[in-house]
């Protein structure tokens, strides 16, 4: 079912629904069944599974050179989602990136998701390879998430990469975006980074996933911003509990977001992690009571791989 569909059969109650990462390289699918297992109990109506872009290692020979190596850390997300939906009967929600993708590659991708019968892609640029100091594309595929999603748009109109197909089915893919509500980093300025989020939701963008945020006015002006603009689709917050005192300097380095003076005060006075973990929970509690009585259509977690800490929030407020 698409993601629009679940929320307007939710008639206005606000849903839960989890996104989780693809295991490392090497381990089982386990891992992510025992999250799935922790996580079911709240009836989440769709899971999402990130995509992760190839990264490069360098392996010296015996004769000292060093040879250049593309690996994937975390391969899978096609075949994760297969299996969630066929062992929790819930709705899968792939990323699909511009990095480490050609366009041919991209459609093979979303043919496969096609003949599976996922329902909903969240289209993505992704990052930068780590080491590079800015977004490189693939040779041959997209620079651009607006270009990703011209393609599945595309491909719900019935048209492929290949004039000579012939008679070619049409997919029918529900379209899911990024949005900011402190912008992205990369944008010179918010207004800015929001006319192209405007101009995704006219290309056939059906619903908003925002990048986590620790304060709850930002994700507010953001979606009044929207609908004064005319973006009327589902705007659903993403959120994650603060766990470490270090993630008050990764948080802000890695996603650019601001975590309010309130909050870093609180867990600078801590004296352990499992004093933070409690503040970030209760911190994030009283964000997600703040945004049911807002009305959003489903609160949407960051379980980076790890259930806990989304699990007793969750707990408290159902």
């Amino acid at each position: 079912m698409k993601i629009v569909d679940h929320i307007k059969n939710a008639k206005g109650k606000t849903l839960y629904s989890f996104e989780l990462l693809p295991p490392a390289k090497g381990q089982g699918i386990q891992s992510i069944f025992q999250t799935m297992d922790e996580l079911m109990e709240f009836k989440p109506p769709f899971i999402d599974v990130t995509y992760h872009r190839e990264d490069y290692l360098y392996k010296q020979h015996a004769n000292g050179l060093l040879e250049r190596v593309s690996y994937r850390k975390r391969p899978g997300t096609v075949a994760i989602c297969a299996a969630i939906m066929s062992k929790y009967k819930v709705d899968a929600v792939p990323h699909l990136i511009c990095g480490g993708f050609t366009k041919e590659e991209t459609e093979n991708a979303l043919i496969d998701l096609n003949f599976l019968g996922i329902d909903n892609v969240l289209v993505l640029r992704g990052d930068a390879r780590k080491g590079d100091a800015d977004f490189i594309p693939t040779p041959g595929g997209h620079a651009y998430a607006t270009d990703l999603l011209r393609q599945v748009v595309d491909m719900n109109e019935g048209s492929y990469l290949h004039e000579d197909i012939g008679s070619s089915e049409k997919t029918n893919f529900c379209i899911g975006v990024a949005g900011y509500p402190e912008k992205h980093f990369e944008s010179p300025n918010f207004n800015t980074d929001f006319k192209w989020l405007k101009k995704k939701v006219e290309m056939g963008a059906e619903f908003i996933v925002t990048q986590m945020f620790f304060n709850v006015e930002k994700y507010k002006e953001f979606v009044t911003k929207c609908r004064e603009n005319d973006i009327h689709v589902p705007i659903i917050p993403g959120l994650k509990p603060l766990t470490t005192k270090k993630q008050l300097i990764t948080l802000p380095r890695i996603f650019h977001l601001d975590i309010p003076e309130d909050l870093s005060d609180a867990v600078e006075s801590c004296k352990t992690n499992a004093d933070v973990r409690q503040v970030g929970e209760e911190w994030l509690v009283q964000q997600c009571k703040e945004l049911i009585d807002f009305g959003v259509p489903v609160l949407h977690f960051y379980t980076m791989s790890n259930p806990g800490p989304t699990k007793k929030i969750v707990e408290k407020l159902v």
